[in-house]
């Protein structure tokens, strides 16, 4: 096998040595474009090899465009703010909370952060050049770019002129130990299968001795907040008496209760509304007031619980939406590091993560528990430091989605998504979108450009150069467009003539790589170059950027330019480990991109990608790198074959072609247009099996095969259209497979036709267009039916345990299809070379009853062996041992041999093949008196020869 680290190595130094990228960006500047946008990576820690699938598509459709001859601009992003900085900053500081962070300061966390970009930036940017990606590296965008942050103020202005941006007070999922919000679309994927205790409880309703309502629920610290119990009116409850109580609760959860009991009655959920209850937490000051309630909710059932809801509208989104349409007060009992508030009593200061068993005893002791009950569901989680979620009521920055909804809708109907079905996804996420709460109160991000003066007036400032203009104080220290340095710049209330400060909060980290189609191409301050590449022909990410990046890029996109900024998404899953776990730091099954490179290669990474249905997940490990190290091996094998086959000399273009030849120029052809239609539709799993199939099977089995004997000999039958069309495969192969595996082609283009060719760089070729009139279908469905004749010959050899070096008299075929007949017509000295069977016949005689059947017949083979086809046998298995005989002693075919064959067995009629098949000069069939350096005594079938010779 190749040494895949040594030649790529190699050929990255060759490519940077002679500047073939800058070359090839040359050859096609101010061609037609082809716009590409890369969305940003984070950088934030190494890449490991579930980067390098995307990174692969990306690779494979910009060097595919530019073999084609497109322009493109080649731009490489960082994604460089919000929380999956400043969390893995704060593990580096041994800081643990906001407050850490303010005591540490702000302006040297900043910097902190700032410093981690860049370090890892560059790790990225060698391990992105490792992979073999090409872009202007120098040239990378980063997100936290002053130009960057303004293009989004520019935007946001435009929401805010378009009375879409607004504060609001929301419950919103919050992670405490970070401090801040998450968003609809950060929550998606966050959840995980944990275990809570649940508690069914009692609460008493009020004028009824001993009559309960029992109630669920799986966050025991949102009681202190409770203020009303929902029931589905059109749900059936059950009136069931226990001991000397009796507990209400539906019909279809009475095996919550514990121990006998007697159903009394049944009623609705409607007549249960209306009724009062004491609530768990009447003796806090912040209950003081409350009249607790049940109220009507079509959204609740049985399926789990006891269908009565406990309702905290200041602890969850949708009580708190039902609160809002009954009018139910908000209590919200947390701070932002989730410790209780003043109000809560014994509670006060503690932190929600460790207050559930205080709690329990709480109620227990208040006669409030009915029972507990562990519970495994799905809960939601920070996707960045994996702290469990609370919900908490607080003030936020939205951009309302209820206007732009159906604008995204319709711009999303000419995209192109592939695969199909995520641009389904997409449709599903924008049709249920909440509004987009953009506001982080947080440190290290995008500030929003939102400024507040004493009585309330609002500014939006859509840029930084406005705000220098309006600026009244703090510009001086203004380095860069981030906290704390814009936290001092003032501005004057144009209404009231006040003081006006920022709001503190960053905005959500989507914001910054949702600009980017805008940012990178000027779009401010150079709209002629900005319509030029704008929007993007193809972005590449996996499939859950749907709900983050592709959404966010959409959403900027129509509200300024009510178009979508892409034409083409192409999407794919996750990359899992050999057991199909997700990869993880922690899990100990992470594979990093640096080691995958050295020690598998990279192209074989790449292969790996590019075959595999991004549909689905990858399942990656090294037990898969042998397997595709040897595919790859063989097509560097069979450059050398036509090397060593051409001699050094390139063949002219022959005036006429054998038919095996006519076969092989329509393969390649369909090839090219197939690879082609597959690339453009965004299929590259296809195109790369399409290619793999060709040099495997077509190629090195089938052709290489029909023309064998062909090229063996210097006077082989037409060698050298043999010669011509084996080399045009293998070049037109190559510059095919250029984009998939750039390190391999390019040393084989170095090593095998670089002399012959003359252009620098394989990657400099122009894509390979296809022939019409070189494609004969007709003639691939004869050579189908060969090859199904041929394996049925075989077949019947193997079960006749009859080798193939053995020659049979005849092969008798028995078929109605014309087709059949036409092909044996046509091919037939073909089918007898690769099956070493004399005669081929057509028979509609009824076959003796040892035949094979095949899809096209019967087959009956001749196996009687006389005189002549037994001689012929030997010197065909001896021609092979010589051979090996050649190849353990390390001879070259241009290596002459004085070769010995001692034996009574008469092979004199095959003197002359032996000795040119062999490349011995000289063949005795009588040893003489003569030392000979390598001898060997084979036995074939009975018999023995003694094989001798020297290198001449």
């Amino acid at each position: 096998m190749y040494n895949t680290n040594e030649i790529e190595l190699k050929i990255l130094e060759f490519w940077s040595k002679n500047k073939i990228f800058e070359k090839l960006v040359a050859k096609n500047k101010d061609k037609k474009h082809w716009s590409f946008i890369d969305g940003p990576a984070t950088a934030n820690n190494p890449f490991g090899v579930h980067h390098a699938w995307g990174r692969t598509y990306k690779d494979l459709y910009q060097r595919w465009k530019a073999m084609q001859g497109f322009d493109q601009r080649f731009q490489n992003g960082f994604d460089c703010q919000g929380l999956w900085v400043e969390v893995e900053v704060e593990k580096d500081l041994g800081l643990n909370s906001k407050k850490d962070i303010e005591n540490y300061g702000l302006e040297k966390f900043s910097l902190k952060c700032k410093e981690r970009v860049d370090k890892y930036s560059k790790i990225q940017t060698q391990q992105s050049i490792r992979l073999g990606q090409w872009n202007f590296w120098d040239n990378s965008y980063y997100t936290l770019s002053d130009n960057n942050i303004e293009h989004i103020w520019f935007f946001l202005r435009k929401c805010y002129d378009n009375k879409w941006l607004f504060r609001g007070a929301d419950v919103m999922p919050w992670c405490y130990r970070c401090g801040t919000s998450l968003s609809q679309h950060e929550l998606y994927d966050s959840y995980k299968e944990l275990t809570h205790i649940s508690l069914y409880l009692k609460f008493p309703i009020i004028g009824r001795n001993k009559e309960y309502l029992l109630v669920w629920t799986t966050t025991p610290w949102t009681l202190t907040s409770n203020v009303a119990v929902a029931v589905n009116p059109e749900l059936t409850y059950a009136q069931v008496k226990q001991g000397d109580s009796v507990y209400y609760l539906s019909e279809g959860t009475l095996n919550s209760l514990k121990g006998d009991y007697i159903v009394l009655d049944n009623l609705s959920g409607k007549e249960l509304s209306g009724l009062e209850y004491e609530g768990p937490f009447d003796e806090l000051d912040s209950q003081k007031g409350i009249k607790h309630r049940v109220v009507s909710w079509e959204l609740v059932t049985d399926k789990e619980g006891t269908g009565l809801v406990h309702i905290a509208p200041g602890c969850g989104k949708e009580d708190h939406d039902l609160g809002k349409k009954e009018g139910l007060p908000e209590i919200a009992p947390l701070d932002e590091a989730g410790n209780f508030l003043g109000g809560f009593g014994w509670l006060t200061g503690k932190n929600v993560a460790h207050t559930t068993k205080d709690i329990t005893k709480d109620l227990e002791k208040k006669g409030f528990l009915y029972t507990t009950k562990d519970y495994l569901h799905r809960y939601p989680t920070c996707w960045r430091c994996g702290t469990e979620l609370v919900f908490r009521l607080v003030d936020e920055w939205f951009i309302k989605v209820e206007e732009i909804r159906p604008l995204m809708l319709k711009a999303n109907k000419i995209v192109n998504w592939q695969p199909a079905h995520v641009g389904k996804l997409m449709d599903d996420w924008l049709t249920n979108m909440s509004n987009w709460v953009i506001s982080r109160k947080r440190y290290w991000g995008l500030p929003l450009p939102i400024w507040e003066c004493g009585n309330k007036h609002i500014e939006v400032i859509p840029s930084k150069k406005e705000l220098l203009e309006r600026a009244i104080s703090g510009k001086e220290q203004l380095k860069e467009l981030h906290r704390p340095w814009i936290d001092n710049v003032k501005i004057k209330c144009k209404h009231c003539d006040q003081e006006m400060n920022r709001v503190k909060d960053v905005g959500d980290a989507w914001l910054d790589a949702g600009i980017v189609p805008f940012s990178t191409l000027n779009y401010m301050h150079d709209k002629e170059h900005w319509n030029k590449w704008f929007p993007a022909d193809l972005i590449i990410e996996m499939r859950e950027q749907v709900r983050l990046w592709f959404y966010s890029l959409l959403f900027m996109s129509v509200t300024l330019e009510n178009k979508a900024p892409y034409k083409n998404v192409f999407s794919h899953e996750k990359v899992y480990d050999e057991l199909g776990r997700p990869m993880h730091k922690s899990l100990g099954n992470a594979i990093w991109l640096d080691d995958a490179s050295e020690k598998m290669g990279v192209d074989v990474m790449r292969w790996i990608y590019c075959k595999q249905d991004p549909k689905f997940n990858v399942n990656f490990g090294y037990k898969g790198t042998a397997e595709n190290k040897q595919i790859l091996t063989l097509l560097f094998n069979l450059t050398s074959y036509l090397e060593i086959s051409m001699q050094g000399k390139k063949i002219s273009k022959p005036l006429k072609l054998e038919i095996e030849d006519q076969w092989m120029l329509s393969k390649l052809n369909a090839l090219i247009k197939d690879v082609t239609e597959n690339l453009e539709e965004l299929r590259p799993n296809v195109a790369a099996k399409l290619l793999e199939d060709f040099f495997i099977v077509t190629l090195s089995r089938t052709y290489i095969q029909f023309i064998r004997d062909r090229v063996q000999s210097l006077l082989g039958k037409n060698r050298g259209a043999a010669l011509y069309v084996l080399y045009e495969a293998n070049l037109t192969l190559i510059k095919l497979l250029a984009p998939f595996l750039p390190f391999l082609t390019e040393h084989i283009y170095q090593k095998k036709f670089m002399s012959y060719e003359k252009i620098e760089s394989i990657h400099h070729f122009d894509w390979p267009s296809y022939d019409k009139k070189s494609i004969n279908s007709e003639l691939e469905n004869k050579f189908e039916i060969a090859e199904k004749i041929i394996q049925v010959i075989l077949f019947g050899r193997d079960k006749a345990k009859i080798g193939v070096r053995w020659p049979l008299k005849e092969a008798i075929i028995s078929s109605d299809k014309k087709e059949v007949k036409d092909t044996i017509e046509l091919v037939v000295e073909i089918i007898k070379r690769q099956t070493n069977v004399k005669k081929i016949l057509m028979s509609n005689k009824e076959l003796p009853r040892d035949y094979v059947e095949f899809e096209y017949g019967k087959l009956l083979l001749n196996t009687e062996l006389n005189e002549d086809l037994e001689r012929e046998g030997y010197t065909r298995e001896l021609i092979r041992r010589i051979q090996n005989l050649r190849k353990n002693a390390g001879l070259k075919k241009e290596n002459k041999i004085e070769l010995v064959i001692n034996t009574n067995y008469d092979l004199n009629e095959y003197e002359e093949e032996i000795k040119e098949i062999t490349g011995a000069s000289k063949l005795s069939f009588d040893m003489g008196k003569k030392s000979y350096a390598h001898k060997s005594l084979e036995k074939i079938r009975n018999k023995e020869f003694e094989v001798l010779f020297n290198v001449l």
